[in-house]
């Protein structure tokens, strides 16, 4: 047994890339369009490793998913927790548990997935901002 990958329902693509993509930092594996279904799949991983896909499934007809919390969340190691979270700032995604112990981080994509960010081996030693930042909504 393999794992493939982890299919999330995206109700705006261009958001999703820019969140997924462009904020996150994951590289585009391939996208198809599939026009008798009408709909759009998008693979995505995290630069070198491309054995931990997430799949952004877009249908273009307009739904609406709710739910989106009874998914769980996504993970990620990152090698900086403090540069990968200003670069998510920077895109204007919200930090919802910021990494006070420099350890532990949680964002949402537009349609509120939650994606956990974990710093890759040992806690960085507390800093600010980040130490000082209060928990934002739920993740």
């Amino acid at each position: 047994m393999k794992y493939l990958h982890t299919m999330v329902r995206v109700t705006d693509l261009d958001a999703s890339l820019r969140f997924y993509r462009d904020a996150l930092g994951l590289q585009l594996i391939r996208q198809t369009e599939h026009a008798q279904g009408r709909f759009t799949l998008v693979y995505l991983a995290a630069p070198g490793d491309d054995d931990a896909q997430i799949e952004l499934t877009y249908n273009w007809d307009p739904e609406v998913y709710t739910g989106g919390r009874n998914f769980g969340h996504v993970a990620y190691a990152v090698d900086d927790i403090y540069a990968t979270c200003a670069r998510l700032q920077q895109h204007g995604v919200q930090i919802l548990r910021p990494p006070r112990d420099g350890r532990m981080a949680f964002v949402r994509s537009p349609d509120q997935i939650s994606v956990e960010l974990l710093q890759r081996g040992a806690a960085l030693p507390p800093a600010a901002p980040w130490s000082e930042m209060p928990n934002v909504g739920s993740w």
